[in-house]
């Protein structure tokens, strides 16, 4: 079979949205499922994935007792990044990545939604074209702590870790992925728009807002998930490349 990227979704509107793009942009393969209220979930083949993406979500990250396929995706993202198999979070995946390497996880001092600015703290290849602050789009309550020997790429105001390196796994706290459809998608769904009301926010000024901050968005994405993309399909030439000499899988580390 050919190595493709596994991507966890936990709710249908929590979509891939451009990191889907940046794998089709490169004919890269790439499997959705949504594992979350599993307790023992059916997953491909470890030495099959190029690749993890773990999206967002509303459940907290620890709350195995009710999602209970959430412990099974912890485990995932530790394996993965012990033999250096790309990872990427994003937001609930972000939290995911990070309770999984030992951080901790607690509500934030209030949620953050909508367009607020982060400050890049340090550089990374992935963020070679970013200004040292930027609106990005927000959508959380919870935050994490950084991961022990983990690269702190980024901080808000509210939130100390919006994005880190920790070897081969990426968090972003924030939601790059998010393209006008999947914008519009999400202010269809009515626990997002109550999310955004509670927080003070409305339709009519989060349309404004990614209207104006986009253009600016649109080209750093693409860097982020265009580079994650090609460090899943290196990969994937790599176990092709393994199977073909014989040589021994991946190891699945729990």
């Amino acid at each position: 079979m050919t190595p493709q990227v596994l991507v966890l979704q936990h709710v249908p509107w929590e979509k891939p949205g451009r990191i889907a793009t940046a794998f089709d942009e490169i004919g890269l393969g790439y499997q959705i499922l949504n594992v979350v209220d599993k307790k023992k979930p059916d997953l491909p083949s470890f030495d099959e994935v190029a690749g993890l993406v773990i999206m967002g979500g509303p459940m907290g990250a620890t709350d195995y007792d009710k999602h209970p396929g959430l412990k099974a995706e912890a485990k995932l993202a530790r394996a993965a990044i012990a033999v250096n198999k790309p990872v990427l979070g994003v937001c609930l995946g972000h939290q995911i990545i990070a309770t999984a390497l030992g951080a901790k996880l607690h509500r934030g001092e209030q949620p953050e939604i909508g367009f607020a600015p982060i400050k890049r703290v340090d550089k990374h290849d992935y963020f070679s074209m970013w200004d040292k602050q930027i609106n990005v789009l927000h959508w959380h309550n919870d935050v994490v702590g950084l991961p022990e020997g983990a690269q702190l790429l980024a901080r808000s105001p509210l939130t100390k870790v919006q994005a880190f390196r920790a070897g081969s796994a990426l968090g972003l706290q924030f939601h790059l992925e998010v393209s006008s459809a999947l914008m519009e998608e999400w202010l269809d769904e009515p626990s997002m728009v109550k999310d955004l009301k509670a927080a003070g926010g409305s339709k009519s000024k989060l349309r404004e807002d990614f209207a104006q901050y986009n253009p600016l968005l649109h080209p750093l994405a693409d860097q982020v998930f265009t580079g994650f993309a090609a460090r899943c399909n290196s990969y994937a030439r790599r176990l092709v490349r393994a199977a073909q000499e014989g040589a021994p899988k991946d190891p699945v580390i729990c």
